[in-house]
């Protein structure tokens, strides 16, 4: 993928003033691309399990660390597939790297990224995205633009885009099993974030008919609308309020009863129901929310857990290393969710 020109993405960008982002993104080549990368592939596992994770690496601004947080934790080992959301590409904000790429090669994986955003607020005018990483081969790909429930063009953060999921095929053992690396809108409410979720299914039972499918990423399930600064606020002092829409949150997420009946299952792969979000509200304080999930069909979850990604839970950094330098509270502000699958037969 070829970063545009700042000239380029200005006139993009002026476009908004009076065009739809639909209608720009249709004229921007790269939020269409999805670019098999197999550089630094390695041979594919030897067992066939696949061993999953989402991974929502808040940009990859701390990617360095990231890398090392993956290669040593033995939390997260194996791994073999990594449903990934926030990777920067060529943004100031994360050192004008290629995250995507710069993990692909130190952990010797295939890789597609997808473009989500162009960053108007970032120096660089960088590209921000989701991607999938695998061990096994990567025989095929997309990106499906999910239908917009925000225009972010209009937010403080101003970008050109909107969510997506990169959708791929892998070859697990001569077995084709699909996947999704998905990143529903948070600045909507649960309706929005089904109708979003409804599109990936629609899209995948196209695609990948009859196959194994693991749908995966940061799902913004935070049981809201996040537009609603004042039921946040509210929320940020009635904390048990929000604990208990999380207990029921199917009721307030209906993508996940969606999930449900198109025969995957939402509940057995995403870890004990441990919290995986920590969204600040000023002070200190933060809400804890439940957004990453792994959503299989066609398999049996047979472990699965959530991984932390605060600095003071982290005790494997191997000294001299960059994540025992590390001296930020959080490595990212979503933890990890991973999940041992067996294929059924």
């Amino acid at each position: 993928m070829i970063k545009l020109e700042k000239e380029q993405t200005a006139r993009f960008a002026a476009r908004l003033e009076q065009e739809t982002q639909e209608s720009v993104m249709r004229d921007i080549a790269q939020f269409s691309e999805a670019d098999i990368v197999d550089t630094w592939a390695s041979e594919p596992p030897a067992c066939a399990e696949v061993h999953a994770m989402v991974f929502n690496m808040e940009r990859g601004v701390h990617i360095d660390e990231a890398i090392e947080f993956l290669k040593d934790n033995p939390s997260l080992q194996p791994f073999d597939l990594i449903l990934a959301n926030e990777l920067d590409f060529g943004a100031a904000r994360s050192g004008e790297k290629n995250t995507a790429e710069e993990v692909a090669k130190a952990l010797g994986l295939s890789y597609v990224f997808g473009l989500e955003f162009i960053e108007l607020k970032d120096a660089a005018l960088g590209f921000h995205g989701n991607a999938v990483f695998s061990r096994w081969p990567i025989k095929w790909a997309e990106v499906l633009r999910l239908p917009e429930q925000y225009n972010w063009y209009n937010d403080r953060q101003k970008r050109i885009g909107g969510r997506c999921a990169i959708l791929a095929k892998l070859d697990v053992h001569g077995r084709e099993v699909g996947v999704a690396s998905i990143h529903l809108e948070n600045r909507t409410d649960g309706e929005g974030r089904r109708v979003q979720m409804q599109a990936v299914l629609d899209e995948v039972q196209r695609v990948f008919a009859g196959l194994p499918v693991i749908l995966g990423g940061d799902l913004n399930t935070n049981t809201f609308d996040g537009r609603d600064k004042d039921y946040i606020r509210h929320l940020a002092d009635h904390p048990a309020e929000l604990a208990d829409n999380i207990v029921k949150i199917d009721s307030s997420e209906p993508l996940l009863t969606a999930c449900g009946d198109a025969g995957y299952a939402w509940r057995t792969a995403s870890g004990d129901g441990r919290l995986t979000r920590r969204k600040p509200v000023g002070e200190g304080n933060f809400l804890a929310m439940r957004l990453d999930w792994i959503i299989p069909r066609g398999f049996t979850a047979k472990d699965s857990r959530v991984i932390s990604t605060v600095t003071a839970d982290i005790d494997f950094a191997k000294e001299g290393g960059a994540l025992a330098r590390f001296a930020e509270p959080e490595l990212s502000d979503h933890n990890v969710v991973w999940a041992s699958l067996q294929l059924h037969k």
